[in-house]
């Protein structure tokens, strides 16, 4: 499976069965997660064969049910959307690893002693991990295209490039809170690209979103094709 074909795939899971992940698989995403840390500068950690953070506390209102297996998302504070721009990185490598995932916001008891929040850092999310017991289903897009797009251009022929297109595709396959999907994406001269987050009431983690989908929309217009504003 292609990282492509993983943003199509890729559905978030909440319950999973009790198949261990292979050690060759946590070999390649501990990998990643290393890689992630020293580019972004993030103090993400894989955490295995741990079941309290999804059975005790606030996890019992989150319907998540054989969680062993997660990734903490811990960043410093004011990291949040380079935290989601990487953590969705190792959610698509998952993916094409036959795992499934789930970005988990607040449904968690905190397990402090199975990873490290260092000072200046916060523990911003988990990631469930493991092999679902079910795919996970899509969920129907609450945006157009249109509210997620603005042409800033000075010049242009009213269409968007294929490339951008393909991008916007992309990031409106990806997960956000509560699938609400509050970003937009512009398109400036130049080819360069600006993601803004909308405002959205008591929702923290709008900068988080606004990562997870710049990844995709990496992704699928091809960095090649443009350069962040």
């Amino acid at each position: 499976m292609t990282v492509q074909e993983a943003i199509k795939s890729r559905h978030s899971v909440r319950q999973y069965s009790d198949k261990p992940i292979e050690a060759e698989k946590l070999a390649q995403i501990s990998a990643l997660i290393d890689e992630c840390n020293r580019e972004g500068g993030l103090h993400i950690q894989l955490v295995t064969n741990e079941p309290k953070a999804f059975t005790q506390g606030k996890a019992r209102y989150g319907k998540f049910s054989g969680v062993n297996n997660y990734i903490a998302m811990i960043c410093k504070k004011g990291d949040d959307t380079t935290l989601g721009y990487y953590g969705e990185k190792i959610v698509l490598l998952a993916q094409t690893l036959g795992l499934n995932t789930c970005w988990v916001g607040m449904t968690f008891s905190k397990q402090p002693d199975r990873y490290e929040v260092r000072k200046g850092e916060e523990l911003q999310a988990l990631l469930a991990l493991g092999y679902g017991a079910t795919q996970g289903v899509q969920h129907p897009w609450k945006k157009s295209v249109a509210d997620v797009t603005k042409d800033a251009r000075t010049t242009t022929s009213g269409l968007f490039p294929e490339w951008f297109m393909r991008g916007i595709e992309a990031a409106m396959l990806a997960p956000t809170a509560l699938n609400q999907q509050k970003f937009v994406f512009v398109l400036h001269d130049d080819n360069k690209v600006e993601a803004k987050a909308r405002f959205v009431l008591l929702n923290g983690y709008a900068p988080i979103d606004l990562g997870i989908v710049k990844c995709h929309f990496e992704i699928g217009a091809g960095k090649e094709n443009f350069e962040w504003a």
